[in-house]
């Protein structure tokens, strides 16, 4: 009997190799997914999409490339130690540029080339997708060139999107204060963690599902508790373990699998439990920049001394410094985001405000417009209020 029928497989389920038919959607993934497929298909712009190693990043990429469009036209870099020059050689690559013209080394007319396809494909209404892995790789100028090649045609429309995969230290890279404008073309960004406790179970009997074992019991509970313990929710080392385990098991004629057999393969593998990592690089950084995340918030108090009573007291945050640095980040890009809007909005005032001097100009028009602008979801209510009947004049408007 062989290896595939004594567990009753008709493949391996374990493959270390990203397989979009066994990709398990945790909330996680689900919500990483659900970004990718809305920069594509909405055509919005910039996702960034980072994950620890082996957390499944790769093959969330395949499954959305076995989902795309045959009309969408997408340019993969998946190696990424490249300088400017090559990066932008690959880019023309993958567009189907002959290698004549893919071997230039002049940075113009590389330039020249891609930005006449994009607006040519923006013209034919063709979509065209950046997707980049292992981003944590990019040095800051590829991402500086990365930033350029985001920027809207003249007409404001997007004609690349953009989705770039890697781990945390790419998110740590965009955090960093000369990141900023890079930072701000960014439409999304998400995080894919570790699996939990019951989701490593549940990944575990979906692969052996897809692999077309029916008993999906073949892990016991101990051995799937001790699956967790070390593989910390990691997929990638999840797959190891367990098929290190198949072979062991095989070997040793067991079937179900128990915590013995799983103990035997992590002898065969010399791991240690697992241990998350609690910050990277940009954590240093982080702390020169926000000392105070490290300090425990003061007691929340009346201006008489006395201590609110605990319903009234805010709760005390309980992430670690990853959890603190990706707040702030969030609140810096809020910020930005309406510091953006409110300087769009006082140019679209003044622009306004001199058509309103302007002689000859409709003030009706003027002031339905400022509405417009300032208050976009004003009830009807609201509006004849900033409008005069067309039969009052000036001088009633007044003795009123």
């Amino acid at each position: 009997m062989n290896y595939f029928e004594f567990f009753g497989l008709k493949e391996h389920p374990f493959q270390v190799s990203p397989d979009s038919r066994f990709l398990y959607l945790s909330a996680a993934h689900a919500r990483a997914k659900a970004y990718m497929d809305y920069s594509v298909w909405k055509r919005d712009g910039f996702v960034v999409i980072t994950g620890e190693v082996g957390a499944g990043k790769t093959t969330l990429i395949h499954k959305l490339l076995s989902e795309i469009d045959e009309s969408a036209t997408v340019m993969r870099v998946f190696h990424t130690q490249l300088n400017e020059i090559e990066f932008l050689q690959t880019m023309l690559s993958e567009l189907g540029f002959s290698p004549e013209e893919c071997n230039s080394t002049s940075k113009v007319e590389i330039l020249n080339k891609l930005k006449n396809y994009l607006l040519e494909a923006a013209e034919q209404g063709r979509h065209v997708v950046l997707l980049v892995d292992e981003g944590q790789n990019l040095s800051r100028v590829v991402l500086e060139e990365i930033r350029m090649l985001s920027t809207p045609d003249p007409g404001g429309d997007q004609v690349l999107n953009i989705i770039l995969v890697g781990q945390p230290e790419l998110r740590d890279t965009l955090d960093r204060p000369d990141m900023e404008q890079l930072a701000q073309r960014i439409r999304l960004r998400f995080h894919v963690g570790t699996l939990s406790e019951v989701e490593t179970s549940e990944y575990i009997v979906h692969r052996l599902r897809v692999a077309g074992l029916e008993d999906v019991e073949l892990f016991d509970q101990e051995a799937l508790k001790e699956v967790y313990r070390y593989s910390g929710g990691v997929p990638r080392r999840i797959n190891i373990l367990c098929d290190t385990a198949l072979i062991c098991a095989f070997a040793d004629d067991c079937s179900p699998i128990g915590r013995t057999i799983i103990d035997e393969a992590i002898e065969e593998l010399q791991w240690s439990p697992f241990q998350k990592t609690v910050s990277h690089t940009g954590g240093k950084s982080a702390d020169k920049l926000r000392p105070w995340l490290s300090e425990k918030p003061a007691a929340a108090h009346d201006p008489s001394g006395a201590s609110l009573p605990a319903h009234m007291q805010a709760p005390e945050f309980q992430g670690g410094e990853q959890e603190w640095s990706r707040l702030f980040s969030m609140v810096l890009n809020i910020m930005s985001d309406m510091s953006t809007r409110m300087a769009r909005m006082e140019s679209t005032l003044d622009s306004l405000e001199q058509k309103a001097a302007a002689p000859g100009s409709d003030q009706d028009a003027v002031d339905k417009k400022v509405l417009s602008v300032v208050a976009p979801q004003a009830t009807e209510e609201i509006r004849p209020k900033l409008v005069k009947p067309d039969d009052q004049t000036d001088d009633e408007s007044v003795n009123q």
